[in-house]
């Protein structure tokens, strides 16, 4: 039987949520260039992924985090799938903000929260992980005891993996990387040129540049 990791990434090719481009990166968030770029919210225009995204979150959660009180989403890519868990689950949703409101309460957290409560994170992309570490302070400064985060994608990226070791987050994730890579190979989106190339970006994605994949 296919691993879920794989057949997860092979749906997320098929409506282009994973995309490649090495001659033409693109500028991630944090300044890096990529050959990789994921759109993981084009996953809510697709119900059949949008269900199996759903169950797969939520059967991770009762899985492994069952204690849970409270899910809660890091803004802002993932707060329609978290808020889609929750009510699966029947359990209060919040969702916590990149900066605190400027006006009115200025809350940090949106939600009925309430300090003491049991917290599962989730993101829908991982990558240096720094998103999630802030998440889980601001959930610890609040007075809630996070339990661990599930994502639909890990880069797993060494210094997103330390990241996690050094906070005690534990970090469940429906695909990652390494799945995208076979996936890819399999259904030919990519040949193995292409996925060598990617594993030498995925070694120092901070430094690379487009000349890294020049030929010979």
């Amino acid at each position: 039987m296919e691993r879920l990791e794989i057949t997860l990434a092979k749906r997320l090719l098929k409506i282009n949520a994973i995309m490649f481009q090495p001659e033409r990166p693109f500028l991630w968030g944090n300044g890096w260039s990529a050959p990789i770029y994921n759109d993981n919210k084009i996953t809510l225009s697709y119900p059949d992924v949008r269900r199996f995204l759903k169950v797969e979150l939520s059967r991770l959660i009762l899985e492994n985090f069952g204690e849970a009180e409270v899910v809660a989403s890091v803004a802002m890519g993932s707060i329609a799938m978290g808020a889609l868990v929750a009510d699966t689950l029947g359990l209060p949703f919040v969702y916590l903000r990149n900066v605190p409101k400027d006006h009115g309460l200025e809350n940090m957290i949106e939600g009925n929260f309430k300090p003491g409560q049991k917290v599962v994170l989730i993101e829908d992309l991982v990558s240096t992980g720094h998103n999630a570490i802030k998440a889980m302070r601001e959930m610890q400064l609040a007075g809630g005891e996070v339990l661990g985060m599930v994502a639909m994608f890990t880069y797993k990226f060494a210094e997103a993996t330390e990241a996690f070791r050094q906070e005690g987050l534990q970090l469940l994730s429906l695909t990652n990387f390494d799945a995208m890579l076979e996936a890819a190979l399999e259904t030919g989106n990519i040949t193995d040129k292409d996925a060598q190339d990617f594993e030498l970006w995925h070694e120092d994605p901070e430094s690379w540049t487009p000349e890294t994949l020049k030929i010979d």
